[in-house]
Formats: C-alpha cells, structure tokens, sequence
C-alpha cells in the first residue's frame, strides 16, 4: 500500500520560499511508469497542479507557476520536494503530494498540509 506524508513549515513570510518535501512508502518513486505530482488548493477555490518529477527524474511543471517552482527528488530517502519562491498570501493553500500516471494523480495522496503566507 503505497502512502505519501507531507512535510514541512505551516508559515511561511511574503517574498520567502515555501519548501515542502513529501515521503513516499510502500513504493520506490523510481518506478515505472509512475509520475510523483504537487497539486494545492487555495481556500474556496478547486484543485491547482503545480507540476510533477517522474520515476526517471524528468520535471515538468504548471505554465502559470514554472517561473517560481522547483521540484527535486532524493531516491536515498524516497522522497520528492516541491520550492515556490517568491511566495504572496495568494499561495495559502492546502497543499498536497500525490503519485499518478505523467501529470494526471491517481488515488494515492497525501493528507495535505496547510501553508499559510500572511498578508
């Protein structure tokens, strides 16, 4: 049974960068053909996919947000970080790790961790 945890600050400062890292168990992340995505939910408003790094460690990220994202992984540790610089109180979200086939998640999540930056 594959799960995924967040991790990571709850607050983070205007203008920082948001750094969340996500453990995988039950599954390697270098295994084909899954791909390991961030998606986040803003309050009241629906799902947003930031981007994804797969089992090859390609990248691929959202158009609107590839200028501030970065996601990495450590294969030592299983486990795969998004960074969003230059953050604004518009990136308070619940923020979420899931696994999936190239940009599309399928049923395994993480719980999701709230991320608040302060106006």
């Amino acid at each position: 049974q594959v799960q995924l945890m967040e991790s990571g600050p709850g607050l983070v400062k205007p203008s920082q960068t948001l750094s969340l890292t996500c453990t995988v168990s039950g599954g390697s992340i270098r295994i084909r053909p899954y791909c390991w995505s961030w998606i986040r939910q803003p309050p009241g408003k629906g799902l947003e996919w930031m981007g994804v790094v797969c089992y090859d460690g390609s990248t691929d990220y959202s158009p609107s947000l590839k200028s501030r994202t970065s996601i990495s992984r450590d294969t030592s540790k299983n486990q795969f970080s998004l960074q969003l610089s230059l953050v604004t109180p518009e990136d308070t979200a619940v923020y979420y790790c899931a696994r999936g086939i190239s940009t599309i998640p399928d049923k395994y999540w993480g719980q999701g961790t709230q991320v608040t930056v302060p106006s």
